[in-house]
């Protein structure tokens, strides 16, 4: 959606399409300025070459304004994944559940997220975080705890909001299994989706996981042969 002052940056609320107050859409601006800027330049002098004056110097904001919208250079570069997670989490929080499958659930929870998020360049930012994730071992690990807390996080909102039954699962371990397997899909799709030569968009991303998701079966009954 186009800024009709000028940005390229979303100025309406994704779910009710409300404007969003000058000062929301400010904060918005800087943020996509930053990232845009962050993606540009460690794509170019790599993500150890640019420090974090350089950064803000690009966008003409101060450090404090830098840290009161990320909290490090390895957040900024991530912050196309931490917006799919995030509309992910507000999409769970307003889904119903139907009484199929929780996985399945939580499949067509992200992939209504990736839709929700992908416009205005988004998917062309997650392919540039993503390569620069593949060759920083801080971003690596940054992702990888990142990852970690939103799998605990998802849980909390299925046992608050859905009913799960205690049995077979009274220690909340095939909700936490049903979640990491989503992870894990997602992430062989990110990684065939990033290393598709015709760049495909968020819609391809969006099938790359359903492709994925609908691999997990098979994959847990393959069968193991001698040779």
């Amino acid at each position: 959606m186009k800024d009709p002052e000028g940005g390229t940056t979303v100025t309406r609320d994704r779910r009710t399409g409300d404007r969003l107050p000058l000062r929301e859409r400010k904060k918005l601006r800087t943020r996509q300025a930053l990232v845009d800027a962050a993606l540009e330049l460690f794509t170019e002098h790599g993500f150890g070459g640019v420090t974090l004056d350089e950064l803000c110097d690009a966008v003409d904001v101060s450090k404090r304004t830098f840290f009161r919208t990320f909290s490090s250079k390895e957040e900024v570069a991530l912050a196309p994944l931490h917006d799919l997670w995030a509309a992910f989490m507000e999409e769970l929080e307003a889904v119903e559940p139907t009484g199929g499958p929780v996985f399945e659930l939580l499949e067509g929870v992200l992939r209504t997220a990736i839709g929700r998020v992908g416009e205005d360049g988004w998917a062309e930012r997650l392919r540039l975080s993503r390569r620069l994730t593949a060759r920083t071992p801080s971003m690596e690990a940054h992702g990888l705890a990142f990852c970690d807390r939103t799998n605990a996080d998802i849980v909390t909102v299925m046992r608050r909001r859905f009913d799960l039954p205690a049995h077979p699962d009274p220690d909340g371990l095939r909700s936490r299994l049903a979640v990491d397997l989503l992870a894990a899909a997602f992430h062989l799709a990110l990684q065939l989706w990033v290393a598709d030569a015709s760049e495909p968009g968020p819609e391809g991303l969006a099938d790359a996981l359903q492709d994925a998701c609908a691999a997990v079966p098979e994959s847990l009954a393959l069968p193991a042969r001698p040779r």
